[in-house]
């Protein structure tokens, strides 16, 4: 079904107006961390579910949107998350992960403790769907599914940014536990966990640079 095309109307910014926006953005990016010691404080729901709004307005292969964002506040189901989470991280951290891998991973200081899912007031849950259902029991497929769902998430961690909060991309490895607890349907996948709070008071971060733009940009 084709759909009728509509207006695109974009307020065209002068140069330097769209130099100063993006300087702006920019610099509200880079003070996205990766955090792992989170204050208790709630976080308000408008804000929780305002993120989602942008991650939800994502570009997809053909517009299927095959993803879905489950928010988890209840401290009972946060625990169920985290004791599940421990199990298998131990595990990883004492045989499944090679000693190169281990390597990379010392210097951000994480272990298999994961004391964050439960002390961070909310956890985003993202899965991914290889495919939907029609209303008849047949297959729709969905096209570019990890891509789509990559930018979507992209998203949702600047937006959850600009909002003042902190974020950790969180993958426990394999996830399969998520789709039990939350009780999601067989065609969706757990792609990503995300911790979401404020920045407990004494938050510490690794001092861990970013590649210089000569390094991940090329001109032609």
């Amino acid at each position: 079904m084709s759909h009728p095309g509509i207006p695109y109307v974009r307020q065209r910014l002068t140069a330097d107006a769209g130099i100063a926006a993006l300087r702006d953005f920019r610099d509200t990016l880079r003070m996205r961390r990766t955090v792992r010691n989170f204050s208790g404080d709630p976080i308000p729901d408008e804000l929780l579910t305002m993120a989602v709004e942008c991650a939800n307005s994502a570009p997809s292969g053909a517009n299927m949107q095959p993803w879905t964002f489950v928010i988890v506040t209840d401290p009972a189901v946060k625990r169920r998350i985290r004791e599940a989470a421990e199990t298998e991280e131990y595990d990883n951290y004492h045989g499944r992960m090679p000693e190169e891998w281990l390597r990379a991973l010392a210097p951000l200081q994480t272990d298999w403790h994961k004391e964050f899912l439960e002390v961070a007031p909310a956890l985003i849950a993202v899965f991914k769907a290889d495919f939907a259902l029609a209303p008849d029991g047949t297959r729709i497929t969905h096209y570019y599914v990890n891509e789509s769902v990559g930018i979507a998430c992209g998203f949702l961690l600047a937006a959850l940014n600009a909002a003042g909060l902190a974020t950790l991309t969180h993958t426990p490895s394999p996830m399969g536990f998520l789709r039990q607890i939350l009780g999601r349907p067989k065609n969706e996948k757990p792609y990503l966990l995300i911790p979401v709070g404020y920045p407990a008071a004494d938050c510490r971060v690794p001092d861990i640079p970013k590649k210089d733009l000569g390094a991940v940009m090329v001109r032609i």
